[in-house]
């Protein structure tokens, strides 16, 4: 109950009036996060020296999560505001994945923002300049980032809400370089895989057979259906060339073809398609009628764009299989349809997925649950598997392993329920299989650095032991005397400590 508060959908707001609240948000002179402003980044092998000083042996940031606050969920440029999402995010890593709070660090490049509304603000903290040329930005970003892996070499980097263009660039240029992740690209497909793993199984159709209309082809659409690729072909076998062949995008100019007339964006020229002949399809529509699609997924951060008429037809389409709908964007208001939408429209047999929380649905007496494509139940588990096992750099099997075991985790109840993915309400028990099949297949890769976990990956009670390294918040105020000032209760010490409910 408490990650609606801390996360999405009340960081948006938060992040919205970041400047106006920030003097609210802790004590005087308690920082909640490093901010680097474009005009220090010559110095920034200094300040980062610095901090990295004053910081105790033992108490080094383990995980970073750091943003330029240039796409903000589906809120767009809020620069320096933007930093309430490292914070809440990492927020989510220590409730979900049990990391440690005190080896947190949350980070926001104030790069400028495009957005006059903040530059005319008098109460906006951050630099008041537009954002640098893309020469410029990654120069500085590349440059931030290289000391920080540097300082920190063991640091697990996630990066978040950049813009598209720059998360792609950034996360091409420093995935081999340095131990990173970003949770938009490579986060949101791998929650979305792990339901739509079940969502096949219960499609009544064979996986070959599915079509897959995107609708929204940002970094997250994009990313999403690179890894569905991956699964078409490990998975079942099925090439490469026409696991591809099973995907269609639709973008604010229509569908997305080779020969519509416009320069594609880099990401999007890997799904364009080539065998439409003369067909262009100008609406979400047009392309339905011509893909006929057995999966619909948005993610484009249009309310509503999944209309009771396209719901009703896809329900029309796909007589002889359940139809499979995924209104992915954030939050509420970015969603392309509810849950109660959806199901209305397709007589209760849609498989559901979204990004944002809906609220259960009766019909007929019987009470269905949503399904929620939460990047909240992989992101955790990733970092914590990361920082256990310490693997040189994450590779797309690895999140894969982490898609199977999130598809693998639901238990009978939720089975037999027909539940996309499992209960909330058991995240860091998910996570610390999740986190445990992301170590065993680091291992396997030899990417892993850290020597107990390469000995112990294919011990039988490895998830056990990943939850004893799962950061506790202390019980008692003895245990709370104990550790403090500097270090907390941590499940490691004592063996006998048994987890207690979030």
């Amino acid at each position: 109950a408490i990650a609606p508060v801390i996360y999405t959908p009340t960081v948006g707001q938060a992040c919205q009036e970041y400047s106006h609240i920030y003097p609210f948000l802790a004590p005087p002179n308690n920082v909640d996060g490093l901010y680097i402003p474009l005009t220090e980044v010559e110095n920034i092998g200094e300040i980062i020296g610095n901090y990295r000083e004053s910081i105790k042996e033992g108490d080094e940031p383990e995980i970073t999560v750091i943003t330029d606050g240039s796409r903000i969920l589906g809120l767009g440029d809020l620069g320096m505001n933007g930093m309430g999402i490292p914070v809440g995010k990492l927020q989510l890593y220590v409730a979900a994945a049990g990391l440690n709070p005190d080896r947190c660090l949350p980070i926001v490049l104030d790069f400028g923002t495009d957005t006059d509304k903040y530059l005319e603000d008098p109460l906006y903290l951050g630099i008041r300049q537009h954002r640098p040329s893309d020469t410029e930005f990654y120069a500085a970003a590349n440059k931030v980032i290289g000391a920080l892996h540097q300082a920190f070499p063991n640091m697990f980097i996630q990066f978040e809400d950049f813009s598209t263009e720059h998360a792609f660039g950034l996360l091409e240029h420093w995935r081999h370089r340095a131990l990173c992740f970003n949770d938009d690209i490579q986060g949101t497909g791998c929650v979305i895989l792990g339901g739509f793993i079940s969502a096949v199984e219960q499609a009544g159709i064979p996986p070959k057979d599915q079509r897959i209309l995107f609708v929204g082809a940002g970094s997250a659409g994009v990313g999403v259906a690179k890894q569905l690729v991956d699964y078409f072909v490990i998975a079942h076998g099925i090439p490469e060339a026409d696991a591809k062949a099973m995907f269609w995008f639709v973008d604010s100019r229509g569908m997305i073809t080779a020969n519509r007339g416009d320069r594609l964006a880099q990401h999007k020229v890997y799904f364009a398609r080539e065998d439409n002949g003369s067909t262009q399809c100008a609406s979400i529509e047009e392309a339905l009628e011509y893909v006929k699609p057995t999966a619909l997924i948005g993610l484009s951060t249009i309310y509503k764009a999944f209309s009771e008429k396209i719901l009703i037809r896809m329900n029309e389409i796909n007589t002889q299989s359940r139809p499979i709908v995924f209104p992915l964007s954030n939050p509420e208001t970015k969603a392309e349809c509810s849950f109660e939408e959806a199901m209305r429209c397709t007589d209760n047999r849609v498989l559901f997925a979204s990004g944002t929380a809906f609220p259960e649905y009766t019909a007929n007496g019987r009470v269905y649950v949503p399904g929620q494509g939460n990047n909240m139940y992989v992101f955790p588990a990733i970092g914590l598997g990361a920082v256990l096992c310490k693997p040189t750099c994450i590779t797309d099997t690895m999140i894969y392993a982490v898609s199977k075991a999130l598809a693998a985790s639901l238990n009978e109840q939720e089975k037999a329920d027909g539940e996309l993915y499992p209960r909330i309400e058991r995240i860091r028990e998910v996570s610390a299989e999740l986190a445990a099949a992301f170590i065993r297949q680091a291992v396997n890769e030899g990417l892993a650095k850290d020597q107990m976990w390469i000995s112990m990956a294919g011990d039988k009670d490895l998830v056990a032991e990943v939850r004893r390294f799962m950061w506790l918040p202390a019980e008692t105020f003895e245990q709370l005397r104990q550790c403090c000032p500097h270090t907390h209760h941590h499940p490691v010490m004592p063996h006998h400590h048994e987890e207690s409910k979030l």
